[in-house]
């Protein structure tokens, strides 16, 4: 059973030890000692289950059961052994007819054990990992809350009449317990929510050395070239951002955001060595507008990131980026500056780079080749990947090579079929793969962001690319005059999914990576942060939300490792920007295929990812995740190379991924 199932199992074990604690409580204060006694032994028992479903996650990870060892369970255990000492004898004695089984304290213990166990579920899931003491003092002093309120129904439960039968401490002696448990409670209380003020640190080393006294570079001169390499050529581009009406695949018209009034917007491509250079205008989209160039790994300067690399476009305002292409490949550009809103709205489009004698590895030279770009995009409800001619079918002679470019640009992942013939990965995120073989029926997992790259020799049968299953939508190509074959799909839920991790053939990385200068593990997950200054129930980082995440400090030169927990029952696709990063195995399972270089990678609940880059693109850059509404709402911080400043930050219109 997966880590992700095994959370959810033991959430569910959580709730339902909840329950059992409180049931057992009511039933004890009607009097219903059979039931109760029954209860009380299925909430021991159920806590017994809960003990074990911890143990199985903390063999997983301690990220996964760190406040539950050290808070959540000592809590329940201490209260629920009380509760069974003090109620469980009189529930016996009862059930031989002496007594009422209705002891004041037994009730108080087997509620307070109740509370115990709320606590320990609340603290799961609103503050999660890491456990600090905050938490854990704002935890007890509920519970003991909880208790003294109890104690002081139970003890008098109508006009102040205590239970009949029952001996009571003498008045005296109840106040002064309960006014000392109040001080006790109210002094907790406020000392967990006084350190729940105190701010981070500004930056984590990962182990590695802090600032040096190195003068400053700031992001503003960290700028692309300014001429192509020998050989290379200009590719000047001008892109409009602008509000438009678009017309979907289906004939319907939607309203959108756009690049020159196109959703995708213009295709940018170029031949290696060549000068990219794009004149951003913005025409009219509120608040601002920028360009990311995601996967590539451009000067920080050309980045597009608010706040961080430029100030946000704003209406009637412009901005040029210009950058030498020097990475072959499928990339795709999109808006950086409200992205949750902005890309589904239609502000991203596609950058292809080809290799300057036009072949990638492992491709033949051709005269003819079908080399089709297909961005997977939901608009307005609609999944499209027909690109910006809208078609869905193509025609393909057979024994033409072809080639399809994938690119996710949603916020969730997609499953891709392609079926009616075999075929090969050969890149991922734009970049080759090492002997990738030939497979059939299986299905892709494409993440949010990520890009994959299919090549086949065209058969003579026709070929269909299938999304999300659906059979009726996606991508045909068919050999010249059978495009009515190409409509008979046969059902693809079934196949199995390719794990690119076994995928290819391996080869040595150029550094070593069991050796890495810094070490930073981020543990995603949901709780209540802060997010840009407001309280949130937000999608964390290490238990807080942006811009409250510390900096991850680099220095050039640096290996660092990423270890990338999910506590969370969402996919989260992590995107770091400036570099690709080298996947070294997934739940502790090394990557034994081609190795796979990345930019984007789906870490799906209870998953554990280790990754590694060298640290060669000076900058500051965004580390988040790629679906864009969890970055919104938290879940984004950033990496930032020694000595290097922005004089962006702070300014209107300057917080990456938000807007107003």
């Amino acid at each position: 059973m997966t880590t992700g199932l095994w959370i959810i199992l033991d959430h569910l074990v959580a709730l339902l030890s909840v329950a059992a604690w409180f049931a057992a409580g009511v039933t004890l204060a009607l009097r219903r000692t059979r039931l109760a006694l029954a209860v009380l032994i299925a909430a021991v028992l159920v806590t017994l289950v809960r003990v074990g479903t911890v143990a199985v996650l903390a063999s997983r990870g301690w990220w996964f059961v760190q406040e539950k060892v050290l808070l959540g369970l000592p809590m329940l255990g201490a209260a629920g052994t009380v509760a069974v000492l003090l109620a469980g004898r009189h529930l016996l004695a009862a059930r031989r007819g002496r007594g009422d089984g209705r002891p004041a304290g037994g009730v108080v213990a087997v509620l307070t054990a109740a509370y115990a166990a709320l606590a320990g579920l609340v603290v799961t899931f609103l503050a999660g990992y890491p456990l600090t003491w905050s938490t854990a003092l704002i935890s007890v002093s509920f519970v003991g809350a909880g208790a003294l309120l109890t104690a002081r129904v139970v003890a008098a439960p109508a006009g102040g009449t205590a239970d009949a039968g029952v001996t009571q401490p003498p008045i005296s002696r109840r106040r002064f317990i309960g006014w000392a448990g109040g001080a006790v409670v109210v002094t907790a209380a406020g000392a967990g929510a006084g350190l729940s003020f105190l701010p981070a640190g500004s930056v984590t080393l990962g182990g590695g050395r802090g600032r040096s006294s190195r003068a400053a570079v700031s992001v503003a001169d960290l700028r692309g070239a300014g001429s192509p390499a020998p050989g290379g050529a200009v590719r000047r581009h001008v892109l409009t951002a602008k509000k438009a009406t678009v017309r979907l695949p289906s004939g319907r018209e939607i309203d959108a955001w756009t690049y020159n009034g196109e959703v995708p917007g213009p295709a940018i491509t170029a031949t290696q060595g060549d000068l990219i250079e794009v004149r951003l205008r913005n025409a009219d989209i509120p608040d601002g507008v920028t360009v990311h160039w995601h996967g590539y790994d451009v000067p920080c300067g050309e980045d597009g990131v608010p706040g961080v690399t430029q100030l946000a476009v704003a209406p009637g305002a412009d901005f040029v980026y210009r950058f030498r292409a020097e990475q072959v490949g499928t990339y795709w550009y999109h808006t950086h500056y409200a992205s949750y809103v902005g890309v589904r709205k239609g502000l991203y489009g596609a950058l292809v780079v080809t290799p300057r004698d036009g072949r990638r590895a492992g491709e033949e030279p051709a005269a003819e080749q079908v080399d089709l770009t297909l961005p997977v995009h939901t608009l307005d409800g609609t999944v499209t990947i027909a690109g910006r001619d809208g078609r869905t079918d193509h025609p393909a002679a057979p024994g033409t090579p072809v080639r399809l470019r994938l690119i996710n640009t949603d916020s969730e992942p997609r499953r891709i079929v392609l079926a009616g013939t075999p075929f090969r990965v050969a890149a991922v995120d734009g970049r080759d793969l090492h002997q990738p073989g030939e497979v059939s029926d299986v299905g892709l997992h494409l993440p949010a962001g990520g890009r994959y790259d299919l090549v086949f020799v065209m058969p003579d049968t026709s070929v269909a690319l299938v999304v999300d299953d659906d059979r009726d939508s996606g991508l045909r190509l068919h050999p010249d005059g059978d495009a009515a074959g190409a409509a008979r799909i046969e059902d693809t839920s079934d196949l199995p999914e390719l794990d690119l991790l076994r995928y290819g053939a391996p080869a040595a990385p150029p550094f070593d990576i069991h050796d890495a200068d810094r070490h930073f593990t981020m543990v995603l997950d949901r709780g209540v942060a802060m997010v840009d200054g407001r309280p949130a129930y937000a999608q964390t980082v290490n238990g807080r939300g942006h811009p409250a995440i510390p900096d991850q400090l680099v220095a050039e030169g640096d290996i660092v490792r990423f270890t990338v927990v999910n506590r969370s029952l969402e996919t989260h696709p992590w995107h770091l920007h400036g570099h690709p990063v080298l996947i070294l195995s997934r739940d502790g399972t090394p990557s034994t295929g081609s190795p796979l270089w990345v930019d984007t990678f789906d870490v799906r609940p209870g998953e554990t990812w280790e990754v590694a880059f060298r640290a060669t693109n000076p900058g500051i850059w965004m580390n988040h995740c790629h679906n864009l509404p969890h970055a919104h709402q938290g879940m984004m911080l950033r990496l930032q190379y020694d000595g290097v400043t922005t004089p962006f930050a702070g300014s209107p219109g300057g917080s990456p991924g938000h807007g107003h």
